[in-house]
């Protein structure tokens, strides 16, 4: 009952300067993850500098509105859970494929007919959600959480293609930020527990100006006004480019599928309901079709906004959608965006190390939620193994299509959860050994003693 009146749980709204920080938090483990998309495809595909920088203001101001529609609902869409939207990595290959050959228009064109698909999934899944059990689910969770920590590991080293990656100034920032947000995460209370993440990214900005490490010209240049345009390119549609996005939208709602489930389970202790995974799932695919309106890629829930929810224990949509707010009032004033990117990705990464655990840790509870033996072990053993092996080997899948390598070479995420779920079908539930109903009855006699 306690926990219930606490301002941080799902409805909860702590005071303002309690929930800005907070929502910040958030807001600075995805901003990078968010805009990196977009500049990495436009940059291929030849977009102009101008275009893209307005393509960089619409996928904050897209990332921001999903982000609020997912906790506070438009009608059926939305989970109302706290989850931080921003443009997905997973299209990026596909989107580059698919414009190489049909220009951007193409991507948008498919993008816009893949996100109406996946919303379509988001009206049925309840019908599917037995094929979800926890240990199916936390396979995802776990898989996801694993196949971060590289990538955790990267921001921790300065960034790829960063001239300094792995010098010493920038591990020395990294951890400095960890020992900070763990220090304030155990041996204080309050805000300076649940705001760690914020404060050791301030401490680690500090450090970095310090170091040299803070370029602040992108802020000093950036501009003072935009406003994000929708139409910006037009629409082409392939048939061949919708498929492989279709099959790319199933991916992602698989993901999203796992990080509901993060976080419920790691801000609340329960599995997400039938009405979340519809309304999340439904919100996650017309999102994505929003985001082709304004021209930019799909857009789908963040892993590492879960792991801040598992880590903190806080649920409150209201802090999240404090965060979402920066993101939208940032599409409008570049230089609240510019202030976001110029921190370095060691000070960053300094955090995101601990928060990709703690996905990792949310996979490991709603696995353990049932015994972690027979039936179970083996699901978890297969599908983990397969998985998380072909994530990291890729090329073991060289003799195959593109379109196949796209989808199951690379981070190991849909190749684990398919394996789950094909397993959870098939293998035959476990009846109760001789060994445990003699043990039950023994406990259950001792009992009426």
């Amino acid at each position: 009952m306690k926990k219930n009146r606490s301002p941080y749980h799902l409805d909860g709204v702590p005071e303002l300067k309690t929930a800005l920080p907070l929502g910040l938090q958030h807001i600075l483990a995805m901003f990078v993850s968010n805009i990196t998309p977009i500049i990495i495809v436009a940059g291929v595909l030849g977009i102009s500098s101008e275009q893209k920088t307005l393509l960089i203001q619409a996928s904050m101001f897209v990332a921001g509105l999903n982000t609020l529609i997912q906790a506070y609902t438009l009608g059926p869409i939305g989970a109302k859970l706290p989850i931080v939207v921003g443009t997905s990595f997973a299209f990026v290959p596909v989107a580059i494929s698919i414009g190489t050959r049909y220009g951007f228009e193409g991507v948008l064109g498919a993008a816009l007919i893949g996100g109406i698909f996946e919303g379509l999934l988001g009206l049925i899944i309840k019908r599917v959600r037995k094929f979800f059990p926890p240990i199916v689910t936390g396979v995802v969770v776990l898989s996801i959480g694993l196949s971060l920590l590289p990538v955790g590991i990267k921001s921790f080293a300065g960034g790829v293609g960063a001239p300094d990656f792995g010098s010493v100034e920038n591990l020395l920032i990294g951890t400095v930020v960890l020992i900070t947000v763990v220090f304030f995460k155990q041996f204080t209370k309050g805000i300076l527990s649940t705001g760690s993440i914020f404060i050791g990214t301030i401490v680690g900005f500090i450090v970095a100006l310090i170091f040299g490490k803070v370029n602040l010209q992108p802020l000093i240049q950036a501009d003072y006004l935009t406003v994000p345009r929708p139409l910006m390119f037009g629409f082409a549609f392939h048939f061949d480019a919708i498929l492989a996005m279709i099959l790319m939208f199933i991916v992602s709602a698989v993901e999203t599928v796992g990080d509901m489930s993060g976080v419920t389970m790691g801000g609340a202790g329960r599995e997400t309901t039938d009405k979340e995974l519809s309304g999340g799932i439904l919100a996650d695919g017309l999102g994505s079709a929003l985001a082709a309106v304004f021209s930019v890629l799909p857009t789908t829930s963040f892993s590492q906004n879960t792991g801040i929810i598992a880590m903190t224990g806080i649920m409150s949509r209201f802090v999240v959608a404090t965060g979402a707010m920066f993101l939208v009032v940032g599409a409008f004033i570049p230089k609240i965006g510019a202030l976001f990117t110029i921190i370095p990705a060691s000070v960053i990464g300094g955090s995101l190390v601990m928060v990709f655990a703690m996905i990792s840790i949310s996979g490991i509870n709603l696995i353990t939620k049932e015994p972690l033996k027979g039936r179970n072990s083996v699901i978890l053993a297969v599908s983990l193994g397969l998985g998380y092996g072909l994530g990291n080997v890729p090329e073991a899948l060289t003799v195959f299509p593109e379109s196949i390598k796209l989808i199951f070479g690379g981070s190991g995420i849909v190749v684990s959860g398919t394996i789950a779920v094909f397993l959870n079908i098939i293998l035959p539930p476990e009846n109760e050994t001789v060994e445990e109903k003699v043990t039950e009855e023994a406990k259950l006699a001792k009992k009426v003693a």
